[in-house]
């Protein structure tokens, strides 16, 4: 039993980066935008919360600067793309290029430093229930903060007049535009929470995953978001499942190694990318399924005066 919790409870430490990224992607992709630069803003949003944090000696205040760090990147991707209507792909591409450069340089000084853990929080009596106890009521504040956003984003969508206006941006951008919906201004702020998403999760990599510093730490993590976005169909709760099972693969894949299996460590390190290309295979094979729930107006530019 306790066996099974260590492992469950390594699975969601390992799951929750790839949850908290794709949940705000698929805010950004539902508002009709595609921003391919998920790795981007979550290793400068790891590096930025681990300078913060071991410079201040507060996690917590690292957490801050991780999502402030991959919302500046998002806005610099809102000002390319909304503002100056430059191709969504291409400039996604970019934005994670850069954001790969850049956190190297900034991260330099850095490597080999003692990381700053952000430490669990037990939640009383809670926390004391057998099984469940430590694997739900026993996590730090960012796997906390996990669970609240899929319920949130969940609620807003399909509960909210606000979510409502969102979708409809996403599905119909012109129609949007014509009843009067400020179409530039709602994406704007899908991609700000889109980039403090990717931000809070870089975060969690380098205080609570791995509580140190490492160039390209997110490992292509933020690729395996975007496919868990299209994984989901577009469906907040769906990306629950996506995450934990390539949170699983990835832990099973270390596991494997760890116990001296005659296989390559090389095949078994890819395993979760393999995984998700399996996946992407599968799921492209119901096309109707992912015409029926994929946004109409995703990747679209959308000028008004034009």
């Amino acid at each position: 039993m306790e066996l099974a919790v260590a492992v469950i409870v390594t699975i969601v430490t390992a799951a929750t980066p790839l949850l908290i990224a794709a949940i705000g992607e698929l805010v950004v992709e539902r508002s009709g935008v595609l921003n391919l630069g998920v790795e981007g803003m979550m290793v400068i949003g790891a590096v930025a919360a681990f300078a913060i944090a071991h410079n201040t000696g507060s996690p917590y205040l690292g957490i801050v600067g991780g999502m402030a760090a991959g919302a500046f990147l998002a806005l610099l991707f809102g000002l390319l793309t909304l503002t100056l209507a430059t191709n969504q792909v291409a400039t996604g591409l970019a934005l994670t290029l850069l954001g790969l450069g850049l956190s190297g340089a900034i991260g330099e000084p850095y490597v080999g430093l003692p990381g700053t853990k952000l430490q669990p929080i037990e939640i009383p009596l809670l926390a004391d229930i057998p099984f469940f106890g430590p694997i739900l009521f026993k996590q730090d504040i960012i796997v906390y903060a996990s669970f609240a956003l899929v319920a949130g984003v969940a609620w807003f969508l399909f509960r909210t007049r606000a979510g409502l206006t969102l979708r409809s941006v996403g599905d119909s951008q012109t129609s949007a535009h014509t009843l009067g919906i400020s179409v530039i201004r709602i994406r704007y702020l899908a991609v700000l929470f889109g980039g403090a998403c990717a931000g809070l999760a870089g975060a969690q990599l380098s205080l609570a995953y791995t509580p140190q510093w490492v160039e390209n730490m997110t490992a292509g993590r933020g690729w395996i978001a975007l496919a868990l976005v299209v994984f989901a169909s577009w469906r907040p709760l769906r990306v629950i499942a996506g995450a934990y099972l390539f949170g699983a693969v990835t832990i099973g894949q270390l596991h494997a190694q760890a116990l001296g299996f005659g296989i390559p460590s090389q095949l078994l390190s890819s395993l979760p990318y393999l995984a998700t290309i399996a996946v992407l295979v599968i799921i492209s094979r119901d096309r109707r399924l992912t015409l029926v729930n994929t946004p109409a107006s995703l990747g679209k530019p959308f000028v008004p005066d034009r």
